[in-house]
């Protein structure tokens, strides 16, 4: 370690010799000695993460390939094909937001039809309202014609949306605005009424409506009149729900029904709500399902009759449930039409005469098509090892039963297929659209392995192994192992064509299906999550022992990245087996278990982690905490902590915090270095010029410190 870095690491101390923090939690003391980095407009904090970032930059600027893997970046993103996603279909045509590099932002545009991409017309470029790419759009709703759509924007990667409406013939912009319909803590929503001048949005409280702690919860829903002021807007629903609910929302395809999804936090529990549209007189919403009902989502028959339930009570992998939606029959009297099979259902779509169901197999997908009385199933001809990122079906009187799906592969760039179950054959009715990705790398020469690691209480974990064909299993591969392991979220393949510079280089990348995550269903879930959060570390543990053993690597050729709950899980296996690998990239992560809860979102996640005020949570919590479990004199591996000062999702003062305590703590010699981006947040909306320089930084990071042998 340079003089220079260890100068650095004295800043780690308050320049005003503050005294650490000490708190009593069920009768044990916790000192907390980097309290003051967590105020984050304190000028002694911001000098900091200043000199912090200087010295990150250098050493990272100091890596010889750095240059010539950022140059190798810009040249790929500027090569590849135009990408569509978050395709919504209207009669008429289709939305979606086109990702076309080296433009910063997506942007929003229409399409005949998704074999006509020569029909496009562009309804929004964000990049004309600030050209470095500081302004994303959050999401967007088109109205039930397709006239008008509805578009959340925010600025810096912050995801503090404000409502905005545009003409989608000639992208005009109304004067109508709605602020503080989307933040980070619980996202936002909107959904129209039939006439398509009415529009129900969600909405956080306004200054003077709660106290300032209460601001970033308690959201509602409102109802807006396109043309009206936003302060003559009604509210609709919300009030008495939990102070950490959130609420999706949607329409039924005839314009009868609204429908809300209503979560309680993020640890997977949700309640369902109606609203008949075309009632007279005065009408209300009507629960449907509570949080205790086990209802993970729901969705409105094609016939504006009917809704669909993906219940998993007494059934971890889901079954599919059908009540009618006038009311005459509760959900004690739902009919089961898909019962639980051996597969994940994660998602259900509705057509004029179909369900489709899309599913996961253990990280893999499957889609089912069944009639709506649950029975002449049949599946889609999907290759084995592809994943399901969307379901959308067509929304044309034409269009009847036919489904536009995006396909993913870790081999292949994503497409948008087309089923039309009128040509139902030998084919199976699937064809590939116009809507398919290029890259200007191809992976041939790459096979994909699925094997099980085995955890430390014998459960079998899936990895997904990518390498050169013909790698020598000699233990001398530098391996890349990722992981995530949380709120349900399932690890699914897909294509990264920048995975390129690391296979050129003999590199391996694995992908771990760990607990915590969805793959395998509620249990999976449940098994990783709160005072069983233990097993998420032991599971990616076992991933690496298993990639060593089985002589993929060794661990001076080992590292591991994660971002989000895929940091802490980062923050956790360098705390607890700091010799299992030599490096670890740990992008927007949480580190201080402890005190998660008392950020904006950290309420948001008690649901998943638990609370320090359960004394069980809190010994859980305290175990692990990567932040509290950091020992003095260990021999830490190289780590790259990135945050972002915009991020509402999670706190950078973790970063902060986390960095600072293992930079005092490590005898190794490995760099700990943070990066803290000024013009980012949790990673959505962030420019495209940001994402390739993080990108640069991380892979030059990890060539230095597994020594890499870089081509030319």
């Amino acid at each position: 370690m340079s003089t220079s870095e260890i100068s650095r690491l004295d800043e780690n101390l308050h320049p005003d010799g503050m005294k650490p923090a000490m708190d009593e939690y069920h009768g044990v003391v916790v000192e907390d000695a980097y309290r003051w980095l967590e105020e984050g407009e304190d000028p002694a904090v911001k000098a900091w993460t200043d000199g912090q970032n200087e010295m990150t930059r250098a050493h990272l600027d100091a890596i010889g390939d750095r240059a010539g893997v950022h140059a190798r970046l810009v040249e790929l993103f500027g090569q590849v094909s135009p990408s569509y996603s978050g395709i919504i279909s209207r009669p008429g045509g289709l939305f979606a937001l086109k990702f076309q590099p080296p433009k910063q932002q997506s942007l929003l545009v229409t399409l005949a039809s998704p074999d006509e991409p020569d029909s496009e017309k562009v309804v929004l470029d964000p990049n004309e309202l600030e050209p470095k790419g500081q302004v994303a759009m959050d999401w967007f709703v088109p109205s039930p014609d397709g006239s008008l759509v509805a578009v959340s924007l925010s600025k810096d990667g912050s995801e503090e949306g404000t409502l905005h409406f545009y003409e989608t013939g000639t992208g005009r912009i109304l004067p109508d605005r709605i602020p503080r319909v989307q933040y980070p803590t619980g996202g936002g929503s909107a959904a129209w009424a039939p006439d398509g001048k009415t529009i129900y949005y969600t909405r956080y409280p306004q200054a003077g409506e709660r106290p300032e702690a209460d601001l970033d919860f308690y959201q509602q829903v409102y109802r807006h009149e396109v043309g009206r002021p936003a302060s003559e807007d009604v509210y609709s629903l919300g009030r008495g729900f939990p102070r950490i609910a959130y609420i999706g929302l949607k329409s039924s395809r005839d314009g009868r029904w609204m429908l809300a999804t209503v979560a309680n936090g993020d640890g997977g529990e949700y309640a369902h709500h109606v609203l008949d549209l075309r009632a007279s007189g005065a009408v209300s919403w009507r629960q449907i399902a509570g949080f205790e009902d086990a209802v993970k989502s729901a969705e409105i028959g094609d016939d504006g009759a009917t809704l669909y339930l993906r219940s998993v009570r007494d059934a971890p992998r889901g079954k599919i449930l059908r009540l009618p939606l006038d009311g005459t029959v509760d959900l004690a009297g739902a009919a089961l039409i898909v019962p639980e099979g051996t597969a994940v259902i994660e998602t259900l779509a509705p057509t004029a005469s179909y369900l489709y169901v899309a599913e996961m197999v253990g990280g893999p997908s499957r889609i089912r098509r069944i009639d709506l009385a649950g029975g002449n199933e049949c599946e889609l001809p999907i290759p084995d090892g592809m994943g399901i990122l969307d379901v959308v079906p067509l929304a044309g009187r034409d269009d009847r039963d036919r489904l536009l799906y995006r396909q993913t592969s870790f081999t292949a760039p994503d497409g948008w297929w087309l089923y039309d179950p009128e040509t139902d054959g030998a084919a199976g009715g699937v064809r590939q659209t116009a809507l398919v990705n290029t890259s200007p790398v191809e992976f041939s020469d790459i096979e994909v392995r699925r094997e099980f690691a085995v955890s430390k209480d014998g459960t079998r974990v899936p990895v997904s192994i990518l390498l050169r064909k013909g790698t020598p299993l000699d233990g001398d591969n530098p391996t890349l192992l990722y992981g995530y392991g949380g709120y349900g979220h399932c690890m699914r393949p897909q294509f990264d064509g920048t995975r390129r510079l690391w296979f050129d280089c003999g590199g391996i990348f694995v992908a771990a299906n760990i607990r915590g995550g969805g793959e395998f269903g509620q249990e999976w879930h449940l098994n990783g999550n709160l005072t069983r959060k233990q097993n998420v570390f032991d599971d990616f543990a076992a991933c690496a022992r298993h990639l060593v053993e089985r002589g993929y690597t060794r661990p001076a050729k080992l590292a591991v990245e994660g971002r989000s709950n895929g940091g802490l899980l980062m923050g956790a296996i360098l705390t607890q087996h700091p010799d299992l690998m030599r490096a670890v990239v740990a992008h927007v992560g949480m580190y201080d278990m402890l005190r998660v809860e008392l950020d904006p979102n950290g309420a948001f996640n008690v649901t998943e982690f638990g609370t320090v005020k359960d004394p069980a949570q809190f010994r859980a919590l305290h175990a692990y905490s990567p932040y509290h479990n950091v020992v003095e004199g260990s021999r830490y591996p190289a780590v790259l902590f990135l945050a972002g000062e915009k991020d509402g999702r999670v706190n950078p003062a973790h970063s902060r915090k986390m960095a600072a305590r293992l930079q005092d703590a490590n005898a190794s010699g490995n760099p700990i270095l943070v990066r803290i981006c000024s013009a980012s947040g949790h990673g959505m909306g962030t420019a495209l010029s940001e994402c390739i320089a993080e990108k640069a930084d991380v892979i030059a990071f990890l060539f230095k410190h597994l020594e890499v042998a870089t081509q030319g």
